[in-house]
This record gives C-alpha cells, sequence and structure tokens, in this order.
C-alpha cells in the first residue's frame, strides 16, 4: 500500500504516507462547502503535477550535470461545473539561473514528460511556462 486516508469528519481527510508516516489534512474548498483551511483534494492533483515536474528535472540535473536547486512552481488552479472537475492547470517553473539552450530543451522536455502529465486526463488543459532568471 502507498497511503491511507482517513476522513476525519466536516469534510477533512488526513493522509499518511504508510512508508515515511508523514501526514498531511485535506479541506473541501469553501466554494465547496468546506472550510478551506487546507489543500483541497484537486489542490493536491495540481500541486503533484508541479512536484513531479520539478522532481524528473531534479533527477535529471543529477544524470547531466547541471543544478537547479532553488528552482520553484506557482499553480493555478481552474476548477470547471457540471461535472465539478478541474478544467485547466497552469504551471510557471521559475529556474535560478540561464541555462545554454540544450539544458534549456531537456528541463522544458523533462517537465511536459513527467509521470503526472501522463496521468492527467486529455481534457485537462495544461500550460506551462518556463522563467531562468538572469536573463
Amino acid at each position: 500500500m502507498t497511503s491511507k486516508v482517513t476522513y476525519k469528519g466536516s469534510l477533512r481527510t488526513e493522509c499518511e504516507h504508510l512508508k515515511s508516516g508523514n501526514t498531511f489534512i485535506t479541506d473541501a474548498p469553501t466554494d465547496n462547502n468546506g472550510k478551506g483551511e487546507a489543500f483541497s483534494p484537486t489542490d493536491t492533483v495540481a500541486t503533484a503535477l508541479a512536484s513531479c515536474m520539478l522532481t524528473v528535472i531534479g533527477i535529471k540535473a543529477n544524470q547531466s550535470g547541471f543544478m537547479i536547486d532553488g528552482a520553484y512552481a506557482e499553480v493555478i488552479k481552474t476548477m470547471a461545473s457540471n461535472p465539478r472537475r478541474i478544467s485547466k492547470l497552469e504551471v510557471n517553473l521559475t529556474f535560478p539561473k540561464s541555462y545554454d539552450d540544450k539544458t534549456k530543451k531537456i528541463i522544458e522536455h523533462t517537465a511536459e514528460t513527467c509521470p503526472v502529465h501522463y496521468s492527467l486526463h486529455p481534457d485537462i488543459e495544461k500550460i506551462v511556462k518556463f522563467f531562468y532568471l538572469d536573463e
């Protein structure tokens, strides 16, 4: 098993990663009867996309001899209704420095081929932008 999710009441869950014991909570968002005091389940999906991108870029960076320490992602999630679902994810990836064109191509290809990106429904619009500081 990967995780255990326990319903805590009041539209809140506690999620436990079984191997490490790490936990986090989710709340329903305020626009869907919740408290909005933590990530919503759909927020975790949006955040997982950015986290996955940075993780696989980090793996590729280690293999290729460049660093991305300090890189970060900002995520915008857009919801649709009927049925309620994620309709668009925008990920802005910012890197702490500029890279040569070959490295930028590696970064950008790696981000857009991460496992979460491939796992999301094709109807979800995905907009990914890359920003390199010191340019």
